[in-house]
């Protein structure tokens, strides 16, 4: 590995994809990249023995992001980097911005894909940001080198190979009908990956494209434990034949949250919500269902116990 250069925050670094346990998964897709060059850290892997790789998700989606897919990106890449996953994502404009962010406010780890050449962080507005991602132990990755004319050289529908090539799953936040973030879903299902797609109101253009890749056949997103899921599988089965063995399964994740959560000896819907991560319309909606079913009653002040 050799420093090129001294750049405006740290150096930049070049690599065959082959030569990192973390980028080697390039290796096995369509146009591999020759060479990468990078800001920062590449993630190692995990275990005692360093064997495993870290699981790693792509959030991905529009630029022109509603207030929705902002509360949903930031949510799902704060669950993430909370459980250790690395989020990758193109550091452009809306939903991958606020995917970066998010993991980083969960201390987590995260890595942008330029499509613009090492040296030119595109967009420019995003310069803090690219920082802030280096100095926590993320890295900027380009399989452009430095250029002295800034944004000459970029393509960002070919870097979307490279987003859903490095990542297990992707997660499609918000999309139009003809967007890039389609385009990473495509590179996704030809390398055999996991897509979700986040369902959205059938008249927001920047749903369209989400939509029409459910109908397709990628798997509808609705909360952090259906990428959780498949992530650590292990994880739910012991957290379900507790929850089973206890008698406290509801009809969803969230309902056995708060189940779980009375079982353990909570009562308050505040210590409740805290407990199982969930915002307070949600929570107010999964506890009203449960008091219908009679698996909850009132005890009032919103304080709950189980039936």
């Amino acid at each position: 590995m050799s420093t090129l250069f001294t750049d405006f925050f740290n150096k930049i670094n070049t690599i065959s994809p082959l030569e990192h346990n973390f980028t080697e998964v390039l290796g096995s897709i369509a146009l591999t990249p020759k060479t990468l060059y990078f800001r920062g850290k590449l993630p190692e892997n995990m275990s005692k023995n360093g064997s495993k790789r870290p699981p790693v998700v792509a959030i991905v989606g529009s630029r022109h992001n509603t207030r929705y897919g902002e509360e949903v990106a930031y949510k799902l890449a704060y669950e993430l980097g909370r459980r250790g996953v690395i989020v990758v994502s193109g550091l452009a404009f809306g939903i991958d911005s606020i995917s970066h962010q998010g993991c980083l406010d969960a201390g987590g780890i995260t890595v942008a894909v330029l499509g613009t050449s090492i040296n030119n962080i595109y967009p420019k507005p995003h310069l803090p940001l690219a920082k802030k991602i280096v100095e926590n132990n993320g890295a900027i990755i380009s399989e452009y080198a430095p250029d002295n004319n800034p944004i000459t050289t970029y393509s960002f529908l070919e870097r979307n190979r490279i987003i859903s090539g490095l990542s297990d799953i992707v997660v499609v936040v918000e999309a139009a009908e003809k967007s890039g973030s389609l385009n990473t879903a495509t590179h996704a299902l030809e390398q055999g990956k996991e897509v979700f797609a986040v369902p959205g109101n059938i008249t927001n253009p920047y749903s369209q494209g989400c939509n029409k890749l459910i109908k397709q056949g990628a798997l509808p997103y609705t909360e952090p434990g259906d990428v959780l899921r498949l992530l650590f599988p292990e994880d739910y089965v012991k957290k379900h034949q507790k929850a089973k063995k206890q008698g406290l399964i509801g009809d969803n994740d969230v309902e056995t949250a708060i189940l779980t959560a009375l079982g353990e000896g909570l009562r308050s819907g505040e210590e409740i919500m805290k407990k199982s991560n969930l915002p307070p319309e949600i929570f107010n909606q999964r506890i009203t269902l449960l008091e219908i079913k009679a698996k909850v009653r009132s005890l009032g002040m919103n304080n709950w116990a189980l039936n």
